[in-house]
């Protein structure tokens, strides 16, 4: 009954801790592409096959429904994966829409025509290759109309937070909030896309100011994941372990990791 959760990285963790707590009784494996992060200065060819590659190492770990933590992933391979590359009896799922519908106060499953929504002025930060892809102003328009999004490319970002270099990483996000403002004076909300961003948040907020609210995907990836699983009970697949896989050197990142989730975490070669 395992689930299998992909990152480029370490970033995905914060959507990890999210759905174990959500769902505890469900058993998850976890992927990160060490090897070759970060993701967001790759082209969307690379990025579709380093994906897949690591999608085809879950199902081969019992798990039939993957979840992409990686909004690289998510904008710049899940839908041509999803349209010619999934076989029907497995499930790969993205982390913008359950963002999309709680910046736009829709319920899962609402199919409606695009309306108008409270947010006009809407910034998005994420790494260079999802802002490139477009995906989520494209996923956004089929939800809601008049919406004014500034895209801001967090250029060395997942770097610094990757290497733990948290002092770096709290440069650069103030650097790229700067950057926003002057393209978008007020924005009304803020999106991290990227799972590596909430270890920011607060700073983003603080850099933001107050009026700004901020949406990361953790919480509202595992919440879409438990409604999910609840309709489509059957893609729980055979897997019964839980489990962390790297391409990497498994001591190091498993050395990030626990500094990166304050628990030890031990992961071992995919």
């Amino acid at each position: 009954m395992a689930v299998g959760i992909f990152d480029s990285g370490l970033g995905g963790l914060t959507v990890l801790d999210a759905v174990g707590q959500r769902l505890p009784d469900v058993p998850f494996v976890y992927f990160a592409d060490s090897k070759h992060t970060p993701y967001g200065v790759r082209d969307a060819d690379d990025i579709y096959a380093l994906t897949t590659a690591a999608v085809e190492r879950l199902w081969e770990a019992g798990c039939d429904l993957v979840i992409l933590a990686c909004n690289t992933a998510s904008a710049a391979a899940l839908r041509r994966m999803q349209e010619s590359w999934v076989p029907r009896d497995k499930r790969v799922l993205g982390v913008f829409v359950p963002l999309i519908e709680a910046l736009t106060e829709r319920q899962w499953g609402d199919n409606s025509p695009p309306r108008e929504v409270a947010v006009q002025h809407v910034a998005l930060f994420a790494t260079p290759a999802t802002v490139r892809s477009r995906a989520f102003q494209r996923e956004l328009a089929f939800r809601a109309i008049g919406v004014d999004v500034e895209a801001q490319a967090c250029g060395g970002l997942v770097d610094a937070i990757e290497d733990g270099d948290m002092i770096l990483a709290e440069a650069l996000v103030r650097s790229h909030v700067d950057a926003l403002k002057r393209k978008m004076p007020e924005p009304e909300a803020a999106i991290l896309g990227c799972t590596h961003y909430p270890l920011m948040q607060e700073v983003f907020q603080d850099a933001l100011g107050p009026s700004v609210s901020v949406y990361s995907q953790a919480n509202l990836v595992a919440e879409s994941l438990a409604d999910y699983l609840a309709r489509h009970p059957e893609m729980l697949g055979p897997g019964t372990e839980s489990g962390f896989l790297t391409t990497g050197n498994p001591v190091k990142v498993s050395q990030n990791a626990t500094q990166f989730l304050r628990r030890r975490i031990s992961f071992t070669t995919a």
